[in-house]
């Protein structure tokens, strides 16, 4: 059982919703980054999502491409992101940590490398958004042999006939992408979103975990009603670009947490 799981499970015994958080490793400097991913936990988040920079992103809107490029210009790599966990590791032993990004960076460090360094850093999942299901021997099913937790992602337009084949090596949880379009340039609607969940959570036994247009405590509780729980990212990284303290960060975060939670 990985952080992923064991979190799962007892967010579902206490009748819980979970609440995730997306960070961009490195934005906008490495300790900033990473005094906000160590306050991230005591501000109510159940898994964190740390976005590893790249050039090129496909799915990222411009909060979250800004974000990135922030961190590359600071000098963010995958070793430092790879470096960031580990030092968080050494004061937090529970909290999950999701990987999150693209496959070049991967690819070019070394399959094998890679997930030697990212268990080794306390990495528990993967969520590679360029790499689809036909890919799974690339780097998916060697990360689920390595211990790590391979989360897919799920979106309106996966159909019937798409989906068990999304699903088929998804493990920890799904990650169901409310909206067609890039990360917050919409909002999620909960009445759109719960069918949609319902048919995933069939066909996957897993939990899932709603993400993009989810921007206000306000919304989290009505997304997290309707799912497993959700995730925050652009609104947060849009307050670390704004030049708000830490404190004010983690203090935003809680307010999403706690709408998360109430659900």
């Amino acid at each position: 059982m990985t952080r992923i799981d064991a979190k799962f499970a007892d967010l579902k015994s206490q009748g819980k919703k979970a609440f995730v958080s997306y960070v961009m490793a490195g934005d906008p400097d490495f300790d900033t980054s990473l005094e906000i991913v160590r306050g991230l936990p005591a501000a109510g988040v159940d898994v964190i999502e740390l976005g590893l920079p790249f050039t090129d992103p496909m799915a990222d809107g411009p909060a979250i491409q800004l974000a990135g490029q922030r961190a590359l210009e600071g000098g963010m790599t995958l070793k430092r992101t790879l470096a960031l966990a580990a030092t968080f590791r050494e004061t937090d032993d529970t909290t999950p940590i999701v990987l999150m990004g693209y496959y070049n960076p991967i690819y070019s460090m070394g399959v094998d490398a890679f997930l030697v360094a990212a268990k080794e850093a306390g990495v528990d999942g993967l969520i590679v958004v360029d790499l689809p299901p036909e890919e799974d021997p690339e780097l998916c099913i060697p990360a689920q042999k390595a211990g790590l937790n391979f989360i897919r992602l799920a979106t309106p337009t996966t159909d019937d006939k798409r989906l068990p084949r999304v699903v088929q090596n998804t493990s920890g949880f799904v990650y169901y992408v409310s909206i067609t379009g890039i990360t917050g340039s919409a909002e999620a609607d909960a009445g759109d979103v719960a069918p949609e969940v319902k048919r995933i959570q069939e066909a996957s036994g897993l939990p899932v975990i709603v993400g993009f247009g989810v921007n206000t405590p306000e919304k989290a509780q009505a997304i997290a009603g309707v799912a497993d729980g959700c995730v925050v990212g652009s609104a947060i990284v849009s307050r670390i670009a704004s030049g708000h303290s830490v404190t004010d960060v983690l203090a935003f975060v809680k307010t999403l947490a706690d709408g998360a939670h109430q659900a």
